[in-house]
Formats: structure tokens, sequence, C-alpha cells
């Protein structure tokens, strides 16, 4: 009994350890890079929440999962009316997009790969992001990069499909500021 204890109040410790780790939204960001015509035009996502329980030394059991506001996109006050809209994001209908991991590799030298399911606009899609990861003092920051294919995602339908107007890929940049992290 004592050993079944002593076992629950590890777990119930390990488990607050990893619940204090929260995102500084002030601190983070994603952002997305389309091409339009062929230029480079980036726009960024206002709101969105990251649920994070991770530890180096425990990866099996690390998880990360975001949720992004759809209607917070900005990219140009023309361009935002039209990101709302069903052909592009379809806020009303799917107000967030969301990715959750199923695996995280490390991969040394502070980089990892993490993979998981990506969904926006009801469709979902497997994806890993490379992510590197840097800590000072009390805050972690996590880089990454990785590119979509919006039409896997029906973002920009009808006319939209032509991608010479709108590229089909779309480079999705993350940076989260985590706080406590285990120390790398």
């Amino acid at each position: 009994m004592k050993f079944v204890t002593t076992f629950a109040g590890l777990m119930l410790a390990a488990t607050a350890a990893l619940a204090q780790q929260a995102l500084v939204p002030a601190q983070s960001e994603i952002a997305f890079v389309s091409k339009q015509m062929g230029v480079p035009v980036e726009g960024r996502f206002k709101k969105f929440d990251a649920q994070v329980a991770f530890d180096p030394a425990k990866l099996a059991t690390s998880k990360v999962a975001f949720t992004v506001d759809m209607g917070s996109a900005s990219l140009s006050k023309e361009a935002d009316a039209e990101l709302v809209k069903p052909v592009w994001f379809n806020t009303p209908k799917f107000p967030q997009a969301s990715f959750q991991s199923s695996a995280i590799k490390a991969l040394g030298g502070g980089k990892y790969e993490v993979a998981g399911k990506l969904s926006i606009k009801g469709n979902a899609q497997d994806v890993v992001v490379p992510v590197t990861l840097a800590q000072s003092g009390a805050n972690t920051v996590a880089t990454g990069a990785f590119t979509i294919k919006r039409l896997a995602f029906k973002i920009g339908e009808n006319e939209w499909t032509d991608t010479s107007m709108v590229a089909d890929d779309v480079q999705i940049k993350l940076k989260l500021t985590l706080t406590g992290v285990p120390k790398l």
C-alpha cells in the first residue's frame, strides 16, 4: 500500500510539474507566408493557444497541442475581410485550426521533430514540424517552420484553386515562448 501511495504521489507531482508549462502569448507568434503571383506575402494569426506537456527526458509521454483562431488572421485590411469567407477559411463554420502531436523525436542539439495531425477547415493532414528549442532563464523558445499544401485543406476554393494566382505551398512559421519546461 505504501508503494502505491508513493507511486501515486510521484505521478501527481510529475503531472503538476508538466501542468505548470504555459504559453507566453506576448512573446509568441504564428505566421504564414504564401506567394501571390510569385511574390511572398506574410500574415499572422493574432489569437492562438498551446497546451504543452514536454519533458526532454520523457519524449514518449510528451505532448504538444495548439489551437488557432482562424478569424484572427491578419494579412492586409483588404485580405482580412476575404480570409473569413467560405472560399478561404470559412470561419463561421470552422472557427479554429488545431494541431495534436502524436510523436516527438530528438535529433540532438536542441532540435526535435514533432509529428502530428493538423486540422484546418475540417480537413486533417499528417505533418512533421522541425522544432528548435532554446532556453533562457525561465523561458523556453520553440521555433520551427513547415510547409502545407493549402488546397489539401480546401483553402482557396472555386476560382482560387488556380495556383498561378496564389501558390499551393504555404509556409507556417512558429515561435512559441513557454515557461515551466524542464532543463534541456
